[in-house]
């Protein structure tokens, strides 16, 4: 089986827009170990239904990515997209089937939210769909890493993974974005 895999890749766009190019750039365009797929700031009206917003991710954007990545930044856990992409990776449908899933925590999360003494992260800060499938052992969390091999071994392991491990896809999918300092 082929370790090149078509990867949709989930962030806050505000935020971190410069790491998801850099990592689609990295990874796609140089060491051609993936195949970036994503939805781009103004691919999709905002003023949409909230239902077709949904879909439009489903079912043109993610379909066809064996493995989402979200890269986590300081917010990232807020936005409601990343919540609604990160649903639809862990379901199977006529036109998708269910995906792999991991996250990146960037360096700015790192410097926000990393407890050197205990060498754990606060999960609150953590997208909870994300958190609950790191919990579940479906999706695992890694630093941010410019190495090419390892980011393409962590896709495969993920692809492979999703065949093994049942998702957990029990919350409330979010009705907007959150705010606070992390989610309870």
């Amino acid at each position: 089986m082929s370790k090149l895999h078509k990867v949709f890749v989930s962030y806050h766009h505000e935020l971190d827009e410069n790491y998801k190019k850099r990592f689609k750039f990295r990874f796609g365009d140089v060491y051609g170990t993936i195949i970036p797929a994503g939805v781009d700031m103004g691919d999709i009206d905002p003023n949409l239904p909230t239902e077709t917003i949904r879909r439009r991710i489903r079912d043109e954007y993610l379909r066809g990515a064996s493995v989402t990545v979200v890269l986590v930044g300081t917010l990232t856990w807020q936005r409601k997209h990343v919540d609604w992409e990160v649903s639809s990776t862990l379901h199977n449908t006529k036109l998708h089937s269910r995906g792999g899933l991991l996250g990146i925590l960037l360096p700015a999360y790192r410097t926000a939210y990393r407890d050197d003494k205990h060498g754990k992260d606060d999960p609150h800060t953590i997208p909870p769909r994300l958190h609950d499938n790191v919990e579940a052992g479906y999706a695992k969390l890694y630093d941010w890493s410019e190495d090419c091999g390892e980011v393409q071994a962590w896709i495969h392991e993920a692809f492979l993974r999703r065949s093994r491990v049942e998702p957990d896809n029990r919350r409330d999918l979010f009705v907007k974005n959150h705010t606070g300092s992390g989610w309870s």
